[in-house]
């Protein structure tokens, strides 16, 4: 693909660009999974210095020009690292530097949408943090957020600009379908389940993906002096089980939804997470459940977490990150990555990098990218 050099180089693809050249920044949140994007891409990272000062604030300095430029910065506010809160930070202050650096757009391209747990007043006296971190957002310069499967679809209602909400369930059916495939067997053998209620518009989605059936388990407080029952509504007697949900923290939900369809008599079943978040012990639990492995994108780094658990299965969503920032930046509709990545959309591996910007102007211009 030419497209990513010709932006970077600031040639103008077949389709148009009308916001400038294209710059990709990161910071220390995730830059493995920004290097892979950029890798998909074609483009470098750009340079930036993201540190601190010795009081312990972050300090960045954008060590190159963005003037005019179509800006995208990748920083998932996740755990792990510095943490949540440093990660949020470190992304405000590169959106206000360069937005500071007259930018043309800033986009902000968050694989994980942080403090969206907490979307709506579920009592009195609390915060909706995510409309807190949407008006942060805006104030310090984003003009677009990219991100993969909010945790609930209002939050796209709590901002005046574009956030275009990617869905990674494509990612995890193709890599279902491919295990089943490898079993032999066939969507009759299948059933997708949802661990509660709240999960069952993903899980519909999921198992229409992959024409299965669906099954819920429903938690109920019969009486207010008792602890609540779990409940299953769906046949998963002798059935391959795929549990789907959207965040795994300590992953005592999936576990314990494992341990029920078992006890159902379900065949074998297989954990979908899409934001692996595995706060201590979520391994220990993983490796003792009933679930023969789990599968998860890579929207949060796992550091050591899948050396120590065999049962964890990666998949990267930088081909569908890379795809969205091309078409965003080409001004092309992203509906068509909705249901799976096109055709032509960048495949991880065409890794292109050591070129100087003098060899990456040559290349661009030529329309030719080196193998």
């Amino acid at each position: 693909r030419a497209v990513g050099a010709q932006a970077y180089a600031g040639v103008a693809p077949a389709k148009g660009m009308n916001h400038g050249p294209l710059r990709v920044f990161t910071g220390n949140a995730h830059p493995e999974l920004a290097r892979k994007i950029a890798a998909e891409m074609g483009v470098p990272l750009s340079d930036a210095t993201v540190g601190r000062f010795k009081c312990g604030e972050v300090n960045v300095v954008i060590n190159e020009s963005v003037r005019d430029c179509d800006v995208f910065v990748i920083q998932p506010t996740c755990n792990g690292g510095a943490g949540p809160q440093e990660n949020f930070m470190e992304l405000l202050i590169m959106l206000d530097a360069v937005r500071r650096g007259a930018a043309n757009r800033v986009t902000a391209v968050m694989p994980v949408y942080g403090y969206a747990r907490q979307s709506s007043k579920e009592q009195s006296r609390t915060p909706i943090t995510a409309r807190l971190a949407a008006d942060l957002l805006s104030v310090a310069g984003a003009d677009r957020v990219l991100t993969v499967e909010l945790h609930v679809s209002q939050i796209q209602g709590f901002a005046s600009y574009p956030i275009d909400n990617m869905y990674a369930l494509p990612l995890l059916a193709e890599e279902i379908q491919t295990c089943l495939e490898g079993r032999n067997l066939g969507p009759d053998d299948l059933v997708v389940v949802s661990p509660d209620v709240g999960g069952a518009k993903r899980a519909s989605a999921f198992a229409k993906k992959l024409c299965a059936p669906l099954a819920i388990f429903s938690r109920q407080r019969r009486r207010s002096n008792e602890s609540a029952e779990v409940d299953l509504v769906g046949e998963v007697m002798g059935k391959t089980c795929v549990v789907i949900d959207d965040i795994a923290d300590s992953c005592e939900t999936l576990c314990m939804a494992a341990r029920k369809l078992k006890a159902q008599g379900a065949s074998a079943v297989i954990g979908a997470v899409v934001h692996g978040v595995f706060s201590e012990p979520a391994v220990d639990n993983i490796l003792k459940s009933d679930m023969e492995f789990v599968i998860v994108t890579d929207t949060i780094p796992l550091g050591d977490k899948a050396l120590r658990c065999p049962k964890l299965r990666v998949v990267s969503v930088a081909p569908l990150l890379a795809s969205a920032i091309e078409r965003i930046h080409s001004s092309e509709s992203l509906s068509a990555l909705f249901e799976q990545l096109p055709k032509d959309a960048p495949r991880y591996g065409r890794v292109r990098i050591g070129l100087s910007w003098a060899a990456w102007c040559q290349v661009a211009r030529a329309h030719v990218i080196p193998p």
